[in-house]
Formats: structure tokens, C-alpha cells, sequence
């Protein structure tokens, strides 16, 4: 997802409150309607008197009611500029060329409205002293991105021959190969899911299946383990659209546990799952310099390991699952 760009295109909005989105504060509200913006973003914006609620100012620990009007004025953010931020990194792999890590939660890959800072670009101009800068300044050595709440495998690149050849193999994807790990409610079973993805014409901040004017989009889905309400399952994207894996699940009536954009609110709160539980697993693709093929695997962050023990969904200690 591209946030300056939405920024840009956004300049005010409004919207109805439904009986859903009664039981949440105005200030999260906007946060899970609007993923490009973080909540804090939200709450400069109505201490400023930009929201408005059936016209009048309010205050960001309102909890707006059924049916309540919300305008929004989208502010532009100052000039980004980027500082190097000593911030830990799991790193999996490294040479002069390029640096592989296991991501974190929380973690918002590059800068952006709503996250000027405190990003993996920060952390990488810290650990790296001279990353390549190819056409977008804000994203030095950034290929490919994980959303902000997603864990995982990682790759950046150190030099400018390293990016050029790793966007090619990402766009390409003819020498890539993506696994994920997900916790789903439901089952969604063995299936390859071949939906076309593009904006959702009722809510242009999301991502939607559609019928006419997606694009291309097929991801591979194996279950591993499943109990009464939930499932483990493998995910292999063929394609590499935004929120793909997200936007198949949730066309199945199986969407990622945690997710709050395309998740299911009570099953999120009855687990209570604020983060979808998403991870990078494995990365297979040919070094871009010396070609040699290389494999990244990234273990479980915690929660996750968590919430398979909490649900009796065994993680098998043979990696070999792993497949599809």
C-alpha cells in the first residue's frame, strides 16, 4: 500500500456510523476504517476540531452512536525526512549485499502519513550506513513490504544492483517462492483461490474480490491443523497483490483471526486477537548477485505460538509441512 500516494488523493471524507461501529471510541474507529492512518494520527485530527460529529467538534474518547455523521479533513503531513533509529532487528541473514530479518508485529516496513518514523527504513539506515536509493527516497533498499501487524521473512537490499535485480525476480515472481503461516476462524479446507483483487468501490481504503476491474490474483491454501472455530493453515501467494491473503480468506468466510479490517469483530474479541495472525514463514529465491539459491525461514512470534497451544492446534517440529 502506497500511503503517501492515498494521501494525497484524500482530501475529505465522511461516513455513517453503524451498529457495529457504535461499541468502539471515535479515535480507534477511524484507525481500522482508515489503515493508513494510525490512531494517534486520528487524535492530533480531533483535537484540532478536523472530525466533526454531525457537525460539531468532539472529544477523541467519544464513542459515537448508531446512525451519528463523521466528517473528516485529511491533513497533509510535514515534509518526511529520514533519520537513522537505532531500533533492535532479528536478522536472519546478511552480507554486503543484501539483509534478510524476521519482522516483527507493529512494525510499519517504510515511512508514510501517519508514520513518519520509527519505521524498518529508520532501523535500516541505522544497521546499514549506505543503502541503495532507487527513484523513491522515503524507501531506501525496500523490494517488497509485510503490513504493519504481519511477522515474518523480510528482505532488503544494500546496493543498487542488489534492489534492481530483487524488484525484478518480486515482479517477475518466476524464481520466488512466498509461504505464510495463518490462524483462521473456520476452515477454509485445500483450495487454490484465483479472485481478482482491486479497490472496494464501497470503502476505497480496502481491498475487495471483484468481478470486473481487479487484478489477477491466486493463492494456494493448505490446512494443517483445525478445532471447532479455528484453523492452521499454509498460504502460498502465486501473485502478490495488496492484502491478497487477507482479501482471499475473508472470501472464503474464513478470514485471518486478529484482522481488524477484514476479520471478524466478535470472533477478534472473543479470542482476544487485536493483530492478525499472519507470518512470513519462508522465502525462496536466487541470491541476486552470485544467483546461488537461498532459503529464509522465520520462526513464530509468541503470540502466535500462544494462540495454537491455547487451541489445541499442534505446530508439528517437522518443517517439511511446509510445502504446496
Amino acid at each position: 500500500m502506497d500511503n503517501l500516494k492515498i494521501q494525497n488523493q484524500i482530501d475529505t471524507d465522511k461516513i455513517y456510523i453503524t451498529q457495529e461501529d457504535s461499541l468502539d471510541r471515535l479515535d480507534k474507529l477511524l484507525a481500522l476504517r482508515y489503515p493508513d492512518f494510525s490512531r494517534t494520527y486520528f487524535q492530533n485530527l480531533i483535537d484540532k476540531g478536523s472530525v466533526l460529529l454531525n457537525g460539531e467538534r468532539i472529544k477523541k474518547r467519544i464513542v459515537p452512536k448508531y446512525g451519528d455523521e463523521v466528517s473528516i479533513i485529511f491533513e497533509h503531513p510535514p515534509e518526511i525526512s529520514l533519520e537513522p533509529e537505532d531500533i533492535p532487528l532479528d536478522i536472519l541473514f546478511e552480507d554486503e549485499h543484501i539483509l534478510v530479518v524476521n519482522k516483527q508485529a507493529n512494525f510499519v516496513v517504510h515511512p508514510g502519513a501517519g508514520n513518519p518514523n520509527h519505521t524498518f527504513v529508520n532501523a535500516l539506515l541505522h544497521h546499514c550506513k549506505n543503502l541503495s536509493v532507487i527513484d523513491d527516497s522515503i524507501r531506501p533498499g525496500i523490494v517488497h513490504r509485510l503490513d504493519k501487524d504481519t511477522t515474518g521473512v523480510l528482505i532488503a537490499a544494500k546496493t543498487k544492483l542488489a534492489h534492481t535485480r530483487l524488484m525484478q525476480t518480486f515482479a517477475n515472481r518466476r524464481n520466488i517462492t512466498k509461504l505464510y503461516l495463518a490462524i483462521c476462524v473456520g476452515n477454509p479446507k485445500d483450495q487454490t483461490v484465483s479472485l481478482s483483487i482491486g479497490r472496494d468501490p464501497k470503502n476505497r481504503k480496502e481491498m475487495a474480490t471483484l468481478s470486473e476491474g481487479g487484478k489477477e490474483a491466486i493463492t494456494h491454501v493448505k490446512t494443517l491443523g483445525v478445532n471447532d472455530t479455528l484453523s492452521f493453515v499454509l498460504l502460498r501467494p502465486v501473485t502478490g497483490r495488496t492484502h491478497q491473503l487477507r482479501v482471499h480468506l475473508k472470501s472464503l468466510n474464513t478470514p485471518i483471526l486478529g484482522d481488524q479490517v477484514y476479520g471478524i469483530k466478535k470472533a477478534n474479541e472473543k479470542h482476544k486477537e487485536s493483530r492478525q495472525l499472519l507470518h512470513a514463514y519462508k522465502l525462496c529465491l536466487p541470491h541476486p548477485i552470485h544467483k546461488t539459491p537461498m532459503e529464509f525461514v522465520a520462526n513464530l512470534p509468541q503470540d502466535f505460538r500462544q494462540r495454537l497451544e491455547k487451541s489445541f492446534l499442534e505446530v508439528s517440529e517437522d518443517k517439511s509441512f511446509c510445502t504446496l
